[in-house]
């Protein structure tokens, strides 16, 4: 599946570009996860590895890990990039989603 398809893969589609050495994208690890299944059903979450999906990173300018992309319809609606609470990140997917 190419990045375009996995971004129209459904209606709000949340990518987190992370390493596996980045010690923000561990931290945030368990909040995305539980955004997850907050709104499951609701918002489809893709995470990418930047070093095994070097392409898709250099395609969307990713400079920094974590990097959060919201696409609605296969538009981008809201991007930001490095570690933030729980609830901001909930609170932005929110606002873009209804």
């Amino acid at each position: 599946m190419t990045y375009d398809e996995m971004t129209r893969s459904a209606e709000n589609v949340l990518v987190e570009f992370y390493a596996t050495w980045c010690p923000h994208c561990r931290a945030m690890a368990p909040v995305v996860e539980q955004i997850g299944e907050m709104l499951e059903g609701q918002v489809k979450i893709v995470q990418l590895d930047v070093d095994t999906n070097g392409e898709a990173a250099d395609a969307e300018e990713v400079t920094g890990t974590p990097t959060f992309i919201l696409y609605k319809n296969g538009k981008q609606v809201w991007r930001q990039s490095g570690e933030m609470p729980g609830e901001v990140l909930l609170n932005k997917i929110t606002s873009h989603i209804k």
